[in-house]
């Protein structure tokens, strides 16, 4: 491959927006330049203005099938959407009976936009009917018996024609069937924004009332969009004002976006020779990239079953990998996919995937790959050969199996980070020795770190827990079946004995370090603390301390499960204070926050129990009333989830630095010995990205930086990643453990003239 600024862009996000197509564009350019008129005016430029707007409604009755029903243009999806719900419930509160209670039915995997805006305005217009989920099956089907159970008293129902993150369409014909058999009067809207160019759409041999569409989602510019409304279907207008649209939608009508949506009209008018791929093309593509991705990623799970999604949308997981390492991957690679959920600093999942049932793990890992009708074969090819590209260069950072020569891989060295969710794994690699173990092991990471056991050659000495998991099975037993003689959380049973601070621990060997195990009882019965100490002074000095769920950024863990003791929660807390010191460095079992490690330092800072614990102002009887009263609070936010701890403070947040890329030429020019710290995975830099920055620190090595360089935070740094957002999340990180002179580059090299 050829450098990575040289890469043309790869777009398979189409779903969530398309570019608009050449021929479209200029048909907008041309209308803003020549025919620019108000289609209101009765002049020539006006009337020729309006014809656009005729030609164009006409050919949308044509694409749809609308018959008799009406075409309304509007400013997009939700526009429509507000229209359609608007118009229902003012015509249904007008027949209301006091004595029944109403519900309004939507898909559980709809778009948010359609609960939000029926809950917006049943409220608004006191309906004050109950809003429910229609529940859908493990392939995204809606449930039809629910349907039917409970449609009678339904004012309205809301289902959608293809959904944005899978793909899977719903049987009208049947839905109708079922709607219409119980309640024929139920007003129904059809969200069609992503079954425009992809499916048969013949809307008037439907009783679909309403049916909103979306330009932007089909090569036409933003801001255009349109509604059908069936004949004698019931109509409020959305906005009111100089009564464009026969008095339907005031405001002055978006001429080049029309003019630009009458292109790709045509386009789909087409019989042969259009821009748009053939459905057949479509499923070709499909097969092409679901066949490369299985090669690349052979324990890839799929989300959707292909047999009921449109071939344009494809929706995945790759189990040991977040959703954001994944994207982080194929946007090094110039490709671009979008996760499926909303990405933010804290546990977030796709509540589609949620929805349909699928494990917690595919939810938060979920990946959508989605193409439009425009997209090529050369596309499409050239997408698969930087798909394998990519395990590549996970198989460089031996992250997933490949062909590499031992010599073509990163040497581990140090603590390496994992997370699934909130939870963290811990491998400890001694570099010089190959010796290694794996703290606090998830099964959802059990492949790669084979992997990386394989890979790098490792020894692995011991695989262990903290405490036995409330929230999740360890997977210890698969990755250490030829380690014996080992207790419950995996400590080996032939152990030596180190003596720290008056303490006698047992210890085992991991090469030129000690591990040593220390009691700390309280989260449950059997919670454990592990040190990693470094023997290269005269007296051994701790590295690390595992800490389990007893001390977690921002909070304590929890003390009310069957086997939790807030009393020797007490005790453990004063232990670990009398053996650590005040930056020892804490490695949770969970960071719900993006907060990667912490120390006790940090955390008195904020956190007004545990520093009142350690400062000896509170009383364990105290200590046990207030913890209760936290505990209760831990169930209330985390409902049927279990949460080992909930953050009992506000995330810690640090006035940074943050640098525009300009800014940050000139500040370097003026400060040549910052360090400027690239902080994406070794994996992105084996997608061919020069490497000249001074160190590069991605965030699963951010501890082991942390544990190297803690001894001068006041150099100053400035991070570097793809967007901005890792860097941020690393400085306030570096920031809340002292690191006092901590910048970033805001949006990232992808808005910046940097080395890439």
């Amino acid at each position: 491959m050829t450098e990575q600024n040289a890469l043309s862009q790869i777009y398979l996000d189409a779903n969530a927006t398309t570019p608009v197509l050449e021929k479209a564009a200029d048909a907008a350019l041309i209308t803003m330049r020549t025919m620019f008129g108000n289609p209101s005016s009765s002049h020539i430029t006006g009337l020729q203005a309006k014809q656009i707007m005729e030609r164009t409604r006409g050919k949308a009755q044509q694409v749809i099938g609308s018959g008799q029903g009406h075409i309304i243009f509007t400013s997009g999806a939700t526009e429509g959407i507000q229209t359609a719900i608007l118009s229902a419930l003012c015509e249904a509160k007008k027949h209301l009976d006091d004595n029944k209670q109403y519900t309004l039915l939507y898909g559980a995997t709809e778009h948010k936009a359609v609960p939000e805006s029926l809950r917006h305005w049943n409220k608004v217009l006191g309906v004050n009917a109950e809003v429910k989920a229609i529940p859908v099956d493990r392939t995204g089907k809606l449930d039809h018996e629910f349907i039917a159970a409970h449609i009678e008293n339904a004012l309205m129902i809301c289902t959608m024609a293809v959904n944005n993150e899978t793909g899977v369409y719903q049987d009208l014909q049947a839905l109708e069937q079922t709607i219409r058999t119980v309640n024929p009067s139920v007003f129904w809207m059809v969200d069609c924004v992503q079954a425009l160019g992809k499916r048969a759409l013949n809307i008037a041999h439907t009783s679909i009332d309403y049916a909103p569409f979306s330009g932007h989602k089909l090569y036409a510019p933003k801001g255009i969009g349109f509604v059908y409304i069936r004949e004698g279907a019931p109509f409020t207008p959305f906005i009111a004002g100089g009564g464009q649209e026969g008095g339907l939608r005031s405001g002055t009508e978006n001429i080049h976006g029309m003019a630009a949506l009458e292109v790709i009209f045509d386009e789909l008018l087409k019989t042969d020779n259009a821009a748009f791929a053939s459905f057949e093309q479509l499923q070709t593509y499909r097969t092409q990239l679901s066949e490369t991705l299985k090669q690349a990623f052979p324990t890839i799970t799929f989300n959707h079953d292909f047999e009921n999604s449109v071939p344009t949308t494809l929706n995945f997981a790759i189990p040991g990998f977040s959703s954001k390492e994944i994207m982080d991957l194929f946007d090094a690679a110039n490709i671009r996919v979008s996760s499926g959920s909303a990405c933010s600093s804290k546990v977030t999942r796709s509540f589609v995937l949620d929805a349909m049932g699928l494990p917690a793990w595919q939810s938060e890992s979920a990946i959508r790959m989605s193409f439009g009708p425009a997209t090529t074969q050369q596309e499409i090819t050239e997408a698969c050969d930087r798909i394998k590209h990519c395990a590549q260069a996970l198989g460089h950072s031996c992250l997933l199996q490949h062909n590499n020569t031992v010599s073509e891989k990163e040497a581990l060295d140090g603590l390496v980070q994992f997370k699934v969710g909130g939870a963290c794994c811990w491998l400890f690699v001694d570099g010089a020795s190959k010796s290694a173990v794996i703290i606090d092991p998830l099964a959802e990471l059990v492949d790669r770190l084979k992997t990386i056991i394989q890979c790098q050659q490792l020894n692995v000495v011991a695989v262990l827990d903290t405490h036995g998991h409330a929230d999740h099975e360890s997977s210890r037993i698969e990755l250490v079946n030829q380690l014996d003689n080992c207790d419950h959380l995996g400590w080996p049973k032939a152990t030596k004995s180190v003596t720290l601070k008056g303490h006698h621990l047992d210890s085992i060997q991991c090469g030129d370090f000690d591990i040593a195990k220390l009691p700390t009882p309280g989260h449950t019965q059997d919670s454990v603390s592990y040190l990693i100490l470094d023997k290269s002074n005269d007296s051994e000095e701790i590295k690390y301390l595992f800490c389990g769920d007893l001390i977690l950024m921002g909070a304590l863990g929890r003390t009310n499960f069957a086997t939790s003791s807030a009393a020797a929660m007490y005790e453990s807390l004063l232990i670990v204070k009398n053996i650590s010191d005040q930056g020892t460095i804490l490695c949770p079992s969970h960071d719900y926050n993006n907060e990667f490690a912490t120390t006790i330092e940090a955390e008195c800072k904020r956190n007004t129990l545990l520093n009142d614990v350690l400062k000896g102002q509170l009383s364990l009887a105290s200590f046990v009333e207030q913890k209760s009263i936290v505990d209760q609070q831990i169930n209330d936010e985390s409902g049927s989830e279990i949460l080992c701890g909930a953050s009992v403070c506000s995330k810690a947040s640090f006035e940074l630095k943050e640098f525009s890329a300009r800014d940050l030429e000139q500040h370097l020019l003026q400060h040549p010995t910052t360090a400027l710290i690239d902080i994406r995975e070794p994996h992105e830099y084996a997608l061919h990205h020069a490497q000249q920055f001074d160190q590069n620190v991605p965030l699963t090595r951010l501890v082991d930086f942390i544990a190297r360089f803690g001894q001068d935070k006041s150099k100053e740094l400035i991070l570097v990643c793809r967007s901005g957002s890792r860097s941020q999340v690393a400085a306030q990180a570096l920031a809340r453990l002292g690191f006092s002179n901590i910048g970033h580059l805001k949006g990232g090299y992808a808005l910046a003239d940097l080395p890439r």
